[in-house]
């Protein structure tokens, strides 16, 4: 693998953590999630009581957290490992990269502060783990970026030395390893991988016919209907020429569904 494409990769990884974290989150304390609604159309659904108790704004890293009681200890686990192997990264990048801080100069916020598990300062004990995952995905991103790696020119002095080293390749290709298991555990576990699935116990409201579920990590999910043409749903047709509901479309079918099961029920 060239260069060019190993860091496009891993930064798609690290930003693709930081962008669904928040979801994985919310998904500890929610309950496991069926396949039907899809999970961010049932948040879009949440009672406005229930969205304001799972506000993750500010939130502490898991590993710095208490958990008596989660609500979806699989979603917890998957938290705890893609903080441990994004914390780990750092650790190994920093070990290599990052030169030593200097006598007397004031500390730079751009360095990775290790873990004392021996400290008495609350700060020092858990270091740069303390400002979270996103802080952490964006410290490794900017060492896969080589970023800060020039001579600095401070105010009145002479040029002083980066706080950083380019990163070596062997490293890049570890960086682009760990990123991308964090990143397919992360969306396996909240469904957000490529996959497409049957819609269980539930056929289309217009014709009967079966319903598949589409989800991928770039791309919003939606629900084909394979009966094709004939299906007379008031939605467009996709590629394959299947009915089909898109992201805007969904709450309808859903409406739709819940309709067609209190028909049946009655």
């Amino acid at each position: 693998m060239n260069y060019t494409r190993a860091v496009h990769e891993t930064v798609a990884a690290l930003r693709t953590i930081r962008e669904q974290w928040g979801e994985l989150l919310l998904a500890i304390e929610t309950p496991p999630a069926d396949v039907w609604p899809p999970r961010q159309l049932s948040h879009t659904m949440r009672a406005v009581d229930d969205e304001q108790q799972l506000d993750v704004v500010d939130r502490a890293p898991l590993v710095l957290r208490e958990h008596p009681a989660p609500l979806n200890l699989a979603a917890l686990d998957t938290g705890l490992a893609v903080e441990r192997l994004v914390f780990s990264l750092a650790d190994t990048l920093a070990a290599t990269v990052q030169h030593a801080a200097r006598p007397g100069v004031p500390r730079d916020p751009r360095r990775w502060e290790y873990a004392d598990p021996d400290a008495v300062d609350i700060r020092r004990a858990h270091g740069s783990r303390a400002h979270g995952l996103h802080f952490a995905c964006v410290w490794v991103e900017g060492r896969v970026l080589d970023e800060d790696t020039a001579p600095e020119q401070h105010l009145g002095g002479a040029p002083a030395a980066p706080p950083f080293a380019p990163l070596p390749l062997h490293l890049l290709h570890e960086a682009r390893r760990t990123a991308r298991i964090a990143e397919g555990r992360l969306l396996r576990t909240l469904g957000l991988d490529v996959r497409s699935i049957p819609v269980p116990d539930r056929a289309c409201p217009w014709c009967v016919g079966a319903l598949e579920l589409h989800t991928g990590p770039e791309a919003a999910p939606r629900v084909t209907c394979s009966t094709g043409p004939e299906c007379t749903a008031p939605v467009p047709l996709d590629e394959q020429r299947r009915r089909v509901w898109e992201w805007g479309d969904l709450l309808a079918l859903v409406a739709a569904l819940a309709a067609a099961e209190q028909h049946t029920a009655a």
